[in-house]
């Protein structure tokens, strides 16, 4: 089955994706622990604004602000029969956007993580969570979402339930992890893990890999991962524009539209071909991630040092693939900043 995001990722070869969703929305006076997905419906301009900076900077596909629209985390704000409304109007502005472009814009409807543990460690069990899964994709497919794209997770069981909950609804979806433990997700999985997972999934994800972790260099490094144990997708990379720092009582991330420049280009040559920011990336950003596409020749697959040299130190010696990384408690979920 053909779809528009395979339809361009085949006419274009490598796509530039969207930034940062939370940081953006902070910059525009959203305020710490405030549900971003309540601005769909109370300040939609600011909404489409988020979607036009992406859009006008160059990139083929953003996401829409329904990163945390589903029952679990809406629950936290007593509106979980709200999940598939945000989602549904996230949507219908993001169509609206991508529908006056001029271009062809994929809309992918975000989905981020339940925010809860899934059994046996926890408490989700598969059901519910393939439930809340399919409620928000339900609402993305009817607001003109023409894809799904799961980000942040860090549990191979919430993955699979998405995927679940993505087929219930009807919606082909794109799929990535985040690696921050030392190359591992929080929950222990791996690059070469992620790999396996997606390439035996009944229904598989149109392409998978990394976004946020850490910065932009250890995500480069997973990507390599992904490309060495040879998959058959295509690979996403959506790096932070660089490592988050506090200054003044705020957290700001020290990537440079510069540097984000050069990761965009050594994450096409380390073998992503859709590419785009996670926290910290600013529509200045992605104008120089797209320029930089555009005129600089793809090259030759980067050694770590060159990446480190380029894009800052690794958070850590190992990937998590040499059994040397280690663990940490789990924890809810973060936000996509």
């Amino acid at each position: 089955m053909t779809n528009p995001f395979s339809e361009l990722l085949a006419e274009k070869g490598v796509l530039l994706a969207d930034g940062a969703t939370g940081t953006n929305l902070f910059n525009m006076g959203l305020e710490s622990g405030e549900p971003p997905e309540f601005w769909n419906t109370d300040k939609p301009q600011n909404i489409l604004t988020l979607y036009r900076g992406a859009v006008n900077a160059g990139s083929d596909l953003f996401l829409t602000n329904s990163f945390g629209a589903n029952a679990s985390r809406l629950k936290l704000h007593n509106a979980q029969k709200r999940a598939h409304e945000l989602s549904r109007v996230s949507a219908e502005l993001a169509r609206e956007v991508a529908d006056t472009a001029g271009r062809t814009v994929i809309v992918a409807g975000s989905v981020g993580p339940t925010g809860e543990i899934m059994e046996p460690v926890g408490t989700l069990s598969h059901a519910t969570a393939v439930e809340m899964f399919h409620e928000t994709a339900d609402g993305l497919k009817a607001g003109g979402a023409d894809i799904g794209w799961l980000e942040t997770i860090s549990a191979p069981e919430e993955y699979a339930a998405a995927a679940e909950g993505f087929k219930l609804a009807g919606l082909p979806w794109v799929g990535t992890m985040s690696f921050d433990t030392a190359g591992r997700t929080m929950m222990g999985m791996t690059s070469a893990g992620m790999v396996e997972m997606v390439e035996g999934m009944e229904s598989a994800p149109l392409a998978y890999g990394a976004n946020c972790g850490t910065g932009a260099s250890d995500l480069l490094r997973t990507v390599l991962g992904f490309v060495a144990k040879g998959g058959s997708l295509p690979i996403v990379a959506k790096g932070n524009a660089g490592i988050p720092k506090y200054v003044e009582g705020h957290i700001h991330y020290d990537g440079t539209p510069e540097l984000m420049a050069d990761y965009a280009v050594m994450a096409r040559n380390c073998g992503a071909q859709i590419i785009g920011g996670c926290c910290g990336t600013m529509p200045s950003h992605l104008e120089k991630m797209r320029e930089a596409l555009d005129t600089r020749p793809k090259g030759s697959t980067p050694e770590l040092a060159e990446i480190s040299a380029a894009l800052g130190p690794f958070s850590s010696e190992s990937d998590g693939t040499d059994g040397n990384a280690p663990t940490r408690t789990p924890r809810r979920g973060r936000r996509r900043g």
